[in-house]
């Protein structure tokens, strides 16, 4: 819930103003860059994406149902008629603040699917759960029910983001072998249950204060595939760094 109208269209112009730019900081084959702004901006930084190759606008959250009496709900054709490309389902935030459940989260994917929509699923543990060491537990049960329902097909229009709830706007990250170590757990599940050539194909990011000054070194991990950065990507010239590192 940050930016205004103004601001959130200059910062979106700003970052893709910055990947034209420099040749460090281009988007390379097979990268891409999602901005997520508040619904009220979502139009307007979905213009500005449609530039600019590579680059996509993603709502923050959906309503599950296709339509009706749900008073200040978002759907799924709502967004898509916005320009968006991916929302977000499941993020921590939702989890905890608004008891989002994994079923509720399938349903929203079902929706999301059915208009088009990239979901990019959410993913974690809390403290209280790796401090007990059932957090591997915890994110397989997140995707079992949330998501292994999918057909192979469907799965392969599925983004995967970690997010260890501890590391997440604390300034605590997880180090660069913890992230590691549940990316390539992720990926072992799901190419025990689709096979890996999907496995392989499924891009899983990265979320928990990254930054510029922790993305090159999170990002060098073989099953990091990039980031969902938080308060970071409020920054152009932070984000074009974090951008960059991969």
């Amino acid at each position: 819930m940050n930016t205004l109208m103004g601001s959130a269209g200059e910062l979106a112009n700003q970052v893709c103003d910055g990947l034209l730019a420099g040749n460090d900081q281009g988007l390379g084959e097979g990268k891409e860059v999602v901005f997520f702004p508040p619904f009220p901006f979502l139009g307007e930084v979905a213009g500005i994406c449609a530039n600019h190759k590579g680059v996509f606008a993603g709502a923050q959250n959906s309503h599950q149902e296709e339509k009706g009496a749900f008073t200040g709900e978002v759907s799924a054709a709502m967004i898509s008629s916005a320009g968006a490309a991916y929302t977000l389902v499941g993020h921590s935030e939702r989890r905890s603040y608004f008891n989002e459940g994994d079923d509720l989260l399938a349903q929203k994917v079902k929706k999301l699917l059915e208009h088009g929509i990239r979901p990019m699923f959410c993913c974690g543990e809390l403290l209280p759960e790796r401090e007990k060491n059932i957090h591997f537990e915890v994110v397989k049960n997140q995707l079992e029910k949330g998501l292994f329902w999918l057909d192979s097909a469907s799965f392969l229009d599925v983004v995967i983001a970690y997010e260890p709830v501890w590391a997440i706007g604390t300034g605590v990250t997880a180090t660069s072998d913890q992230a590691q170590e549940m990316h390539a757990y992720i990926r072992q599940l799901i190419a025990e249950r689709y096979g890996q050539d999907i496995a392989v194909a499924t891009s899983i990011l990265y979320g928990g204060s990254c930054n510029a000054g922790n993305a090159a070194e999170l990002f060098a991990n073989p099953d990091v595939d990039g980031g969902l950065i938080g308060g970071a990507s409020l920054k152009a010239e932070d984000f074009l760094k974090i951008i960059g590192s991969f």
